[in-house]
């Protein structure tokens, strides 16, 4: 169990400037953006550390999406759909098999990519421990299939199995990346227009230019990002610029900034307050329906996000045009019951630094209501294992239901049943698995996202989970940098066209 933070945040109120400073060691030329014959580099300020050496089967996975490191068969476009990547095109060919043609491509090792390392790589990814959110439910068997096509087949009918195989996590590696039992390496060894050729541990890391990439070469000659985990330090980083790029600039610092330096985008994104189901407090759904009716809100979209948000009405946000006309009533509340002054531990991270605000106004919201409330804060790596444990009656947390395979109902399948490997409100309901198993096997479109609000309402109905706001992310971006990629799906930042 790693060691709880409970003074967490005032530690980073403190370390605010330390770590500016830090970030800026030397000053001078020193901080100088490195331009070198082939061109500028772009430096990257990112919120999220790497938690599992850049794993690619796990939330690092999608630190290498946004640096334009690796990618997949498809990737998922603007409309939310399967579009080419590594794959040039694909066919159905029965109920559980999917034909891909690959683009003829080269790995950053110099090899080629094949149907057989495709095929190989996707292996790998299913036999990944923990599973890739993506293959959550999924048994997935991949083999070559002969001039340059790869044939990728499941237990059971997948009809959004190319909107699956988009997920950060089943990113195409060459075979290098496998040769040590037990580990993935993807320095040197993904796809992508950017390879990651160093890594300092949770504090930075250098990628240069792929000058192969199929896609075209990049106008960046290289990326040097640092992981700053405070907001206030990434954004003073580009305020001084010391940085190119600066992702998740915290609501506070918006104004300090400037319009010109800003760019908002509507997400995916819902931050929700989990309710433990499975253990102590929150086992009761009186006691949840309780805390569900003591939330305002409004008060956190205009109070802690000062307006950058909309309150929060399901687990799919407003970016998601199609959810708002489908959503029905929460099925099968239960009344909420007395308080009776019940402890409750609720817990964030501070990664995002309007949780903890959002946590902070959230306590006062409970206490109000007759619940006896400990606020924990930690870093997000040092968070999550117990969370997903059950470790904390209640957790505040941030969620792009879009990130993990492109599907809103896998979203479902990962968060929300019995079985999910992203359950951090450990619900596990019989009529809550019944809808969305259902609903994994409807193809058709929009009969699809039918059900998908279906199983909403009754997960909503549980109060498990209490969406709070649906969130639009502030990018900061220095002054005369073009290409930045603004993705309601959080899964790109920089890529072929991204310079300065």
């Amino acid at each position: 169990m790693r060691t709880p933070r409970p003074r967490r945040l005032l530690v980073g109120l403190l370390l605010s400037p330390l770590l500016t400073g830090c970030f800026a060691a030397g000053g001078g030329d020193r901080d100088a953006p490195s331009d070198t014959a082939s061109g500028p580099r772009l430096r990257v300020a990112l919120a999220f550390p790497p938690a599992e050496s850049f794993s690619p089967y796990g939330d690092d996975a999608t630190l290498l999406s946004r640096l334009g490191v690796t990618e997949g068969l498809t990737s998922l476009d603007a409309n939310g759909t399967a579009a080419p990547a590594l794959a040039e095109s694909w066919t159905r060919k029965d109920g559980r098999t999917w034909e891909f043609k690959l683009r003829e491509a080269t790995f950053q090792d110099g090899t080629h990519v094949t149907a057989a390392t495709v095929a190989a790589s996707l292996t790998h990814a299913t036999r990944a421990e923990p599973e890739p959110a993506a293959l959550t439910g999924v048994t997935l068997t991949a083999k070559a299939a002969g001039d340059g096509r790869i044939s990728v087949t499941t237990a059971e009918q997948d009809p959004v199995l190319p909107l699956r195989l988009t997920s950060p996590a089943l990113a195409v590696l060459a075979p290098k990346a496998f040769a040590k039992k037990g580990a993935v390496d993807p320095v040197g060894t993904a796809t992508g227009p950017f390879e990651l050729t160093k890594s300092t541990g949770t504090t930075a890391a250098t990628l240069d230019r792929f000058d192969d990439y199929w896609g075209g070469r990049a106008q960046a000659a290289g990326i040097d990002a640092r992981f700053i985990a405070d907001g206030t330090a990434r954004a003073n980083a580009l305020r001084t610029g010391q940085v190119d790029i600066a992702e998740a600039i915290p609501v506070a610092q918006a104004a300090s900034l400037g319009k010109a330096s800003l760019r908002e985008t509507a997400t995916a994104r819902t931050t929700s307050l989990h309710l433990d189901t499975r253990s102590g407090v929150f086992k009761d759904a009186g006691l949840r329906a309780a805390a569900r009716a003591a939330v305002d809100t409004s008060a956190l979209a205009d109070g802690v996000y000062e307006g950058h948000a909309d309150a929060g009405k399901g687990i799919y946000g407003p970016a998601l045009t199609w959810a708002e006309g489908k959503r029905g009533r929460p099925a099968g509340r239960a009344e909420a019951a007395a308080t009776k002054g019940a402890s409750v531990t609720l817990a964030t991270y501070d990664n995002r630094p309007e949780l903890p605000e959002s946590a902070q106004v959230l306590k006062q919201q409970l206490e109000k209501a007759g619940f006896r409330v400990k606020l924990e804060v930690r870093e997000y790596s040092r968070l999550e294992s117990d969370a997903l444990g059950g470790k904390f009656d209640a957790v505040v947390a941030a969620r792009n239901t879009m990130l993990d395979s492109g599907d809103p109902v896998s979203v479902l399948v990962g968060d929300y049943t019995c079985g999910g490997g992203y359950n951090l409100s450990l619900l596990c309901d019989k009529k809550v698995d019944r809808a969305v198993a259902g609903a994994e096997r409807i193809e058709d479109t929009a009969k699809r996202q039918d059900a998908a609000m279906a199983a909403e309402a009754l997960i909503l109905g549980t109060d498990a989970v209490v969406p709070l706001v649906h969130q639009r992310i502030i990018t900061g971006v220095g002054t005369g940098v073009r290409g930045v990629l603004l993705d309601p799906y959080e899964r790109t930042l920089v890529g072929t066209g991204t310079r300065r």
